[in-house]
Order: structure tokens, then C-alpha cells, then sequence
């Protein structure tokens, strides 16, 4: 892996080292394919909204969920191929 891969490799990873981030991660890939909408995280994560749209930005800039605005509410749903894309991409990986 060349110098460039590696850093964009490890910015991709950051997005992803943060308990409630993977967490947010696991409960939209778990909600079979449907949209969440940040309302519908807060209580399972026990974490404020603006905290919660906040790592959700965060996993959208990374590539790992879309946002689709609909008036004044956001629902998120997994890019497709977005977590195969990081474990391809590791040494070993699949």
C-alpha cells in the first residue's frame, strides 16, 4: 500500500473510531436497507440530537451513509459497498 492509500485509508478509519459512531453504523445497517431518521437514533444511543447529527455528518462525509433531506428531517441509509470498500482495502482483507 502506497503512502497516499494509507492516509486515505486512515481517514476513513477515523470516521470509524468512535464507539458511537460505529454503534449509529450498526443500528441503520441493521434496519434492513430503510432509512433512519436521526429521531429514531437518539434513544437507542442515549445521546443528544445535535450530537447524533453530528457523528451521522461525520459517517456521511467519511462515504459510509447518504443523507436524503426531505423538508426539515434527514433519513440516513448505508452507502452500498461502502464497508466492504475498508476491509478490500486492508492487507488480507476478503
Amino acid at each position: 500500500m502506497d503512502a497516499e492509500r494509507a492516509g486515505d485509508l486512515a481517514r476513513t478509519l477515523k470516521a470509524l473510531a468512535d464507539p458511537a459512531r460505529l454503534r449509529v453504523l450498526s443500528l441503520v445497517a441493521g434496519n434492513d436497507g430503510r432509512e433512519v431518521c436521526v429521531c429514531d437514533l437518539t434513544d437507542p444511543l442515549g445521546l443528544s440530537q445535535p450530537t447524533v447529527s453530528h457523528h451521522l455528518k461525520v459517517l456521511v462525509d467519511a462515504g459510509f451513509l447518504q443523507r436524503d433531506k426531505r423538508g426539515v428531517w434527514a433519513y440516513y441509509s448505508l452507502v452500498p459497498g461502502a464497508l466492504a470498500r475498508v476491509t478490500d482495502a486492508l492487507p488480507g482483507g476478503r
